[in-house]
């Protein structure tokens, strides 16, 4: 990737699901860029597209037509396995329902992306240490979530995200389920992964209480971009 290149660019992104007459259009010509170390809002109702590019920009779906360049390479052209790869080695996701393992500790759960790629377990611990420590649960590794607070279990998520060093925070929803002073406490946090360690972060929110955190709002409608700009009201 040359330093002029965005970390991310769309190009003419569609997506359909279904076929025939029962066939509808998702997404209708996403063009976006990215550049590295943005923190970008996504907003938009129910079905007008924001979810479905998240999925493809975390490599969870594939478009049905365009392009998608990660790094100067196109990921629509990657095979299953690829993009497995480059979820375990660039991405990290954190979602609004925490998706948290139950009945493990908060420490193994944070372990996981390092379980997956191999590390050694005398690393994992300390990564996840670390990383439990650096969103406030020092002290905590050895609780189930069940034994936490929603807060809690948010940046037990977060902590996991964050702990294979990821070039990419996919956030979707993160404070869905938290109440205001929570919300506040976790956009807080995910900010200074983005200002201190230049973590690109993009978000879908659809409260623009959480958008005012990020230095971009793009807002879509039906399927298409409806409106791109630099956030003044940036917190």
């Amino acid at each position: 990737m040359s330093a002029s290149e965005p970390l991310i660019r769309l190009k003419g992104i569609t997506k359909t699901y279904g076929i025939g007459q029962a066939a509808f259009q998702a997404l209708k010509g996403i063009d976006l860029a990215i550049e590295s170390g943005e923190f970008v809002a996504i907003m938009g109702h129910s079905g007008s597209g924001k979810s479905t590019t998240m999925n493809i920009l975390g490599c969870l779906d594939t478009p049905t037509g365009g392009s998608y360049e990660f790094q100067g390479v196109h990921v629509e052209r990657l095979s299953r396995n690829q993009r497995a790869l480059l979820r375990r080695y660039f991405l990290g996701f954190v979602f609004q329902g925490f998706n948290l393992l139950a009945r493990t500790t908060a420490l193994e759960n944070v372990e996981l992306p390092l379980i997956y790629r191999g590390d050694p377990a005398a690393e994992r611990h300390a990564a996840a240490r670390a990383a439990l420590e650096h969103v406030g649960l020092q002290g905590w590794e050895h609780h189930t979530p069940a034994e936490l607070s929603g807060g809690q279990q948010q940046r037990v998520a977060i902590a996991r995200a964050m702990v294979s060093r990821p070039k990419v925070l996919l956030a979707d929803e993160p404070t869905g389920n938290l109440d205001t002073r929570t919300s506040e406490e976790i956009m807080d946090l995910i900010g200074t992964f983005n200002r201190e360690h230049g973590i690109t972060v993009l978000m879908v929110t659809h409260e623009p209480e959480m958008a005012q955190y990020a230095s971009r709002v793009i807002n879509f409608v039906d399927g298409r971009v409806e409106k791109d700009q630099r956030n003044r009201g940036e917190i």
